[in-house]
């Protein structure tokens, strides 16, 4: 029988200024920015978020193991809210980032969404999707 897994911990990103995500994913996203100690005594940046965290790697700096081929902008993500797409609509203009798509429908893991489509500072695909 095939093992399970249940959920997500974590995930990394590679970024080209550990600065610049933090302030992005903190004032535009409301994620926690933390700084972690890991084994060896370094300290680590993370972003926090409901009971998950992203963990950052400063490009040509990453920590190993890694990706075979870590690269900035090259993700897509989809974080869930259960705030009106609306609030997020004028909080993006409030803080002059564009939207890219949306609102849109969408299938998500566990049910429909309506999403909107945003670029963090690495050109990263950020989606915000509520549940239809």
């Amino acid at each position: 029988m095939t093992p399970k897994l249940n959920s997500l911990d974590h995930f990394v990103l590679t970024v080209a200024s550990i600065d610049r995500t933090v302030s992005f994913y903190a004032d535009v996203l409301g994620m926690t920015a933390i700084q972690f100690e890991v084994a060896d005594g370094s300290t680590r940046w993370a972003l926090e978020f409901g009971q998950q965290k992203i963990n950052l790697h400063q490009a040509g700096r990453e920590f190993d193991p890694k990706a075979a081929s870590p690269t900035p902008g090259s993700a897509d993500l989809c974080f869930l809210t259960e705030e009106p797409l609306e609030a997020w609509e004028i909080h993006l203009r409030a803080q002059d980032v564009a939207i890219v798509d949306g609102p849109v429908p969408r299938t998500g893991a566990r049910f429909p969404i309506l999403s909107i489509y945003i670029r963090d500072p690495d050109g990263n695909l950020i989606e915000i999707a509520q549940k239809r």
